[in-house]
């Protein structure tokens, strides 16, 4: 089969386009035939500095396709059944092996696009929210990067819970955009300053959950926002910049930060339930999936290189 690859960590430009093996199953895997990938933060992140599996490596978490061929002790899947799935490698290639706890079944006539783009965004959002970021109705959430497809994902689900949503982009065009997910207040993190925005919008009195996929000094902002009793869910590294930070800041407003990695909780009941959940709301329309731009898997360095210069807008699919 073909893939992209890499033989060292570093730049988009490390992604080869090369043939190699097909994956074989396993008693207890599922063998799909990708036909939509989607390249998720995490993504970048582990060709950048992340460890190899193998030489060469496949990247990716998620992808969407048809079941190929499913293990001797795999049961609920067949082929032919068209499925979300995710592993901690593997998706940047035509055909990827999961396991029936990291698959679920597209439910029918939902457009497998859309699908591929589901499971990491949206249990990412709902868990930094609430699972961990405990958000309730009248608060206020800040959704740093708001325009990136957990960002996009974190403003829908924080206003369908009745909260007030402040999101952070690089432009104005991007927040106009974002209105229309659910978005109250805009911050331009580009022209004006987050602590200072953040604390005018809430009447002085800071933001009740941040959801931060951001990293490096963004987390420090993220924090120096909050109000009492106000709580942090960092996810991820984008900023690609690592700081130390001043936790002593959380304790005059007893404050709380919390690292979130749904990956942590993947093969749980609880997860898998979640994102059953979040699918069904996208096939009825209740939750919404915004696709940037589609690139051929062959074309994944590009790809690459689109995400890490912030030009998109949702989420970056790739087509074997």
């Amino acid at each position: 089969m073909k893939a992209a690859v890499y033989y060292k960590n570093g730049p988009p430009s490390v992604l080869q386009y090369e043939d190699v093996p097909d994956p074989r199953i396993f008693d207890d895997g599922i063998l799909v035939e990708n036909k939509v990938i989607s390249i998720e933060g995490g993504d970048t992140l582990n060709r950048l500095r992340g460890d190899l599996a193998a030489e060469p490596h496949i990247v990716g978490y998620q992808s969407a396709g048809v079941v190929l061929e499913v293990g001797k002790n795999v049961s609920g899947f067949a082929p032919g059944d068209q499925v979300v799935c995710i592993n901690f490698h593997g998706s940047h290639a035509e055909q990827r092996l999961t396991l029936p706890q990291t698959a679920w079944k597209i439910p029918s006539g939902m457009d497998m696009k859309h699908a591929a783009a589901v499971p990491i965004p949206f249990g990412t959002a709902d868990d930094c929210l609430f699972e961990f970021g405990r958000l309730k109705a009248g608060e206020t959430a800040l959704i740093q990067a708001g325009a990136s497809a957990v960002g996009i994902a974190a403003i829908q689900l924080a206003k369908r819970a009745g909260a007030t949503v402040i999101a952070t982009a690089s432009s104005e065009a991007k927040l106009e955009r974002l209105k229309a997910f659910g978005l109250d207040h805009g911050i331009n993190y580009v022209e004006q300053d987050l602590v200072e925005e953040s604390k005018k919008l809430t009447g002085g009195r800071g933001v009740d959950v941040v959801v931060d996929p951001v990293g490096g000094p963004t987390l420090q902002q993220s924090i120096y926002a909050l109000g009492y009793r106000g709580r942090v869910s960092t996810v991820g590294d984008a900023g690609r910049e690592f700081i130390k930070f001043d936790l002593s800041t959380l304790r005059e407003g007893n404050r709380t930060i919390t690292g979130v990695f749904q990956g942590a909780e993947i093969f749980t009941d609880r997860m898998y339930n979640l994102v059953a959940g979040h699918l069904a709301a996208v096939a009825k329309g209740e939750l919404k999936v915004v696709i940037d731009s589609e690139y051929a898997l062959k074309d994944a360095a590009a790809a690459h290189a689109h995400i890490e210069d912030r030009n998109a807008f949702g989420r970056v699919l790739l087509i074997p």
